[in-house]
């Protein structure tokens, strides 16, 4: 699918978009989901023809009378902000099932998931799903993107010279990757998530039904525990009153986590296993992660400076900006599958940071290090998961693609034969 006439002037290209075009390609309709403000509405426009702006008060109140007037225009038609009126989707689906829609009809976009019972239909297959995010280093021009992610599945590397740094680092942490951000300073910065975090416990999460406040402290407990499992009563005993039973404290925490989710203001990465159909698979808790890691930063009410000097934060949010990262690239991998970002932990206490497997089994192993005096410690844990792996050969697993170190301070990135591991600056890795 080519871009359409209403890309926006000035709009930088985005990893999704080659996603976004061979979706077009193959289903009538699209829905580009993610958080608020991380660019959705001007990728959609970029493959546009026509668009209705459905959070226009007196556009919505038109869509409400007669949902179909959504769908009026040249195609592809981008319907931006559906789920402010819900039956939007199944006018979608019944234009995409009486053939008004062939392939690239309709993209949707949506900043949150509406409860189930406001629309008839699934939209399974019928209208394909994007998960979008903010930008990448790539995107944003702090990477080189030397070192590519899909060059390194498919045996292509050359290293490289990058002389990284932590101070610019803990900058853009603490920034973030929205795009009305590039290179804003840190007070526009902060500015803009105290309004971000406004509108959504102020507005979107009472609109579920659920006290913003308490959506507050629940995401200020999961800043707090930023990349790991921790347990509804964790997250609960920290957002509510210990005078509630535990009972209804898990209950509280585990709706406001799923309102979060739902509009797309934190994440889960689940767990892995080699094993197509381990068990392992379903039974490890995921980890939790916020859209972008400057979120995190804005709720633990950190700047750039105090990152510097607290190497256990800077360590837990930068690895928050890698897993953020690799997820935009993965998600662009020929073969990806909608959660091509996994973890590993076993029994025995290995943790690897994340894992990368495709739909063809092709696999690859991450640990994420802040700098260099790291790295032996990481490969040494990739290691340990190679030779798990490897340990029953009766069970067929396949070997990994590679396996890699991130780090954020680097002066290369290379190939580590004694290791058989390779060493990458964050800001030298792209899609």
């Amino acid at each position: 699918m080519k871009q359409g006439a209403l890309k926006p002037e000035g709009y930088l290209p985005r990893v999704c978009d080659s996603v976004l075009s061979e979706l077009l390609d193959t289903f009538a309709a699209v829905e580009v989901a993610g958080t608020m403000w991380c660019g959705k509405t001007w990728t959609s426009l970029s493959f546009g023809e026509s668009v209705t702006r459905v959070g226009r008060a007196n556009v919505r109140q038109a869509v409400e009378a007669d949902p179909a007037v959504a769908l009026v225009g040249a195609r592809p038609h981008v319907v931006d902000e559906w789920q402010d009126v819900p039956p939007i989707w199944d006018a979608v689906r019944d234009a995409v099932d009486s053939s008004e829609g062939g392939a690239g009809s309709f993209i949707l976009t949506g900043s949150s998931s509406p409860s189930k019972h406001l629309v008839s239909h699934s939209g399974a297959g019928r209208i394909a799903k994007l998960r979008m995010r903010t930008m990448s280093l790539a995107e944003t021009g702090e990477s080189s993107a030397s070192v590519s992610l899909a060059g390194l599945f498919d045996g292509r590397f050359e290293p490289a010279l990058v002389q990284q740094r932590l101070a610019p680092l803990a900058e853009t942490i603490c920034r973030g990757g929205w795009p009305a951000l590039r290179n804003a300073d840190f007070n526009k910065a902060s500015r803009y998530l105290d309004s971000y975090f406004d509108a959504v416990f102020e507005t979107s999460v009472p609109r579920r039904g659920l006290d913003g406040g308490e959506s507050r402290r629940v995401a200020q407990s999961l800043a707090r525990n930023l990349g790991t499992s921790a347990k509804l009563a964790t997250i609960g005993a920290d957002a509510f009153s210990d005078e509630l039973s535990k009972a209804t404290i898990e209950k509280r925490a585990a709706e406001h986590i799923a309102a979060l989710e739902a509009l797309y203001v934190v994440e889960s990465v689940a767990g892995w296993d080699a094993p197509i159909r381990s068990k392992s698979r379903l039974r490890t808790k995921p980890k939790r992660y916020f859209a972008d890691p400057s979120l995190a930063a804005s709720l633990l009410h950190v700047d750039p400076q105090r990152l510097v000097s607290d190497g256990q934060l800077f360590g837990m949010l930068f690895e928050a900006l890698c897993m953020h990262d690799l997820a935009v690239y993965a998600s662009a991998l020929p073969h990806a599958p909608a959660d091509p970002l996994r973890y590993y932990r076993d029994s025995d206490g290995l943790e690897v940071d994340a894992i990368i497997e495709l739909r063809d089994g092709r696999w690859a192993g991450f640990e994420v290090k802040l700098g260099d005096s790291k790295v032996e410690e990481g490969a040494a844990a990739l290691n340990r998961l190679r030779a798990k792996v490897a340990a029953n050969p009766a069970a067929r697993n396949p070997r990994p693609e590679f396996m890699a170190v991130i780090v954020g301070a680097g002066e290369f990135a290379r190939y580590d034969a004694a290791s058989d591991v390779y060493v990458i600056p964050l800001t030298a890795l792209g899609a």
